[in-house]
C-alpha cells in the first residue's frame, strides 16, 4: 500500500460518506492530510487503478457492489480558502458550498446566496456545474486548477471550458482541486436574501431525510418534479425508499433501504414518466459502482 501522511483504509463502507447512506464498500479510501499529500499518492498509485472523487456524498448513488480502486474524500480536507482581494475567493474543492455562501454574505458581496443551497462541496458543484435558486456556480468562476491522476496540478481560464445545465466537459482523468470565485459589488440585501431562499427549500423540499437531492435533471421547458408528480409517482415505494411526498424529485431512505432498491425506483420513475408523457428524465445524481460485490473487497 502507497505510504501517505493522511488516513488510508481498506475495505470503507461507502453508506458512511454517502447522503443517501447506503451502498457498498471501496477497495480503498483515502483522506489526503493535504494537497501535497494528494499530489504524492497519485504520483505512486498504480497505473490503470481505477480513482473515484467524493466531497459530501449529496449527489451521488454507490451502488451495492462498492468501488474497486481507491476513492478519494475532500470532505475533511482540500477545504482552506482566502480572500484575494474585496470580490475574489480562492477556495479549495473540498469547501462546502454553504460555507461559501456565509464567507460571501459575511463580506456583504452579492451573487453567492445560491451556494447555500447546493448540499455539497465546491470540487464536486464545478464537475457538474451545480445550481440553485436559478444560479449555478461556473456564473462565478473566473479560474480553477485541475489535478491530474499523474499529480500535476495546472490552472485554467474559466473561458476553457465548455459548460452546460448540469454539465461540464473536463479532461479525462483530471479534477478540481481548486477555484477563483469572483462575487458581485458590495450588497447590503444578500444574506437577507439567502436566509429567505433557505426558507423556501425548507418549506417545498425534505432537507432532513436521507436523499441525494434532486434525482433528475429537469427536462427543457418543464420540471422532473411535476411530471413525476403528474404521473402518479409521489408515495410510491421500493424495498426501503420512495418518492417524497413533499417534492416529487426527491427520493427518500426511510433507513432500510439499499442502493439496488434506489436504482430500481429511479428506474420505474423514468419508464412510468416515459410511458406517459413520451419525456426521457436523465438522472442528475451520478450512479457508480458494481452491482455485485467485487471479489478483491473484504472486510
Amino acid at each position: 500500500m502507497v505510504k501517505v501522511r493522511g488516513n488510508l483504509v481498506t475495505a470503507e463502507p461507502m453508506s458512511r460518506h454517502c447522503s443517501w447512506r447506503t451502498g457498498g464498500r471501496a477497495e480503498r479510501f483515502f483522506e489526503p492530510a493535504d494537497r501535497e499529500d494528494l499530489i504524492a499518492y497519485l504520483k505512486r498509485v498504480e497505473r490503470g487503478e481505477a480513482i473515484t472523487w467524493i466531497g459530501l456524498g449529496s449527489n451521488v448513488l454507490i451502488r451495492d457492489g462498492g468501488l474497486s480502486g481507491t476513492v478519494i474524500s475532500t470532505v475533511r480536507t482540500l477545504n482552506d480558502f482566502e480572500w484575494l482581494d474585496d470580490d475574489r475567493l480562492s477556495v479549495e474543492c473540498g469547501v462546502p458550498c454553504a460555507k461559501v455562501a456565509k464567507e460571501a454574505a459575511r463580506m456583504a458581496l452579492g451573487g453567492g446566496g445560491f451556494l447555500a443551497g447546493i448540499p455539497g462541496t465546491i470540487g464536486g458543484a464545478l464537475a457538474m456545474n451545480a445550481g440553485a435558486f436559478g444560479c449555478e456556480i461556473w456564473m462565478l468562476v473566473e479560474s480553477v486548477e485541475l489535478v491530474s491522476r499523474r499529480g500535476t496540478v495546472q490552472s485554467y481560464d474559466q473561458s476553457q471550458f465548455t459548460v452546460s445545465y448540469r454539465h461540464v466537459t473536463v479532461p479525462l482523468e483530471h479534477w478540481f482541486v481548486s477555484a477563483v470565485l469572483h462575487f458581485n459589488t458590495k450588497s447590503n440585501i444578500e444574506s437577507g436574501q439567502t436566509r429567505e431562499l433557505l426558507a423556501q427549500r425548507s418549506a417545498s423540499q425534505p432537507t432532513r431525510q436521507a436523499s441525494c437531492g434532486s434525482v433528475f435533471k429537469n427536462p427543457p421547458g418543464d420540471f422532473a418534479g411535476r411530471l413525476i408528480e403528474e404521473a402518479g409517482l409521489k408515495g410510491v415505494s421500493r424495498g426501503g425508499c420512495y418518492v417524497s411526498s413533499k417534492h416529487a424529485n426527491f427520493i427518500i431512505n426511510d433507513g432500510g433501504a439499499s442502493a439496488g432498491d434506489i436504482e430500481d425506483l429511479i428506474t420505474e420513475v423514468q419508464q412510468s414518466v416515459a410511458k406517459k408523457f413520451g419525456v426521457t428524465l436523465e438522472p442528475e445524481v451520478r450512479i457508480i459502482g458494481c452491482r455485485h460485490q467485487p471479489q478483491s473487497v473484504t472486510g
